[in-house]
């Protein structure tokens, strides 16, 4: 039972948090949940190995992020045609500066998404994230200012689209 109520532990810990990392990196919550319940299924598989892991939910964290990932690539296409329907379409809960910073993450590339969602939504130290990515500290910085910097520049645009049309 131990194992069972340690796993059951993880799960309440951080599941929520891990929905969000992964939502953060492909913008749909429901693939997002399928991917961490996917990640939290192979991890009950190998909990001996998971337990013992340095971070059991580092552990989650990078199995549903591979996970949505491959299947974020599969439906890539589908999805681009999609975005271009959906811009004109409010989401309800969602202010436009959630949608536009959404919007921006998507257009990073997967390592400077994967390292911007890391460190600044789920306030992972830089060492924390190169040890998550597995890369060197150097290179996850050089994700970060790349993507930040990016980021800033598709937020103004959309900051000035947005303005130019009221």
């Amino acid at each position: 039972m131990r194992d069972a109520e340690e796993f059951d532990a993880l799960y309440a810990a951080c599941a929520g948090r891990i929905v969000g990392h992964v939502y953060a990196l492909t913008g749909n919550r429901s693939e997002a949940e399928d991917a961490v319940a996917e990640a939290f299924t192979r991890a009950w598989q190998r909990w001996p190995t998971v337990r013992e892991a340095d971070s059991p939910e580092a552990w989650v964290r990078r199995v549903a992020s591979r996970a949505a990932v491959s299947s974020w690539r599969k439906t890539f296409n589908r999805l681009r045609a999609h975005r271009r329907a959906a811009v004109d379409q409010s989401v309800p809960g969602l202010s436009e500066d959630h949608v536009a910073l959404l919007q921006a993450l998507q257009r990073l590339n997967a390592n400077q998404r994967r390292a911007v969602v890391l460190h600044h939504l789920n306030d992972l130290s830089v060492a924390e994230v190169a040890a998550e990515m597995q890369a060197p500290i150097g290179t996850v910085k050089t994700y970060l200012a790349r993507g930040r910097r990016a980021m800033a520049g598709m937020l103004d645009e959309a900051r000035q689209e947005g303005t130019s049309h009221d």
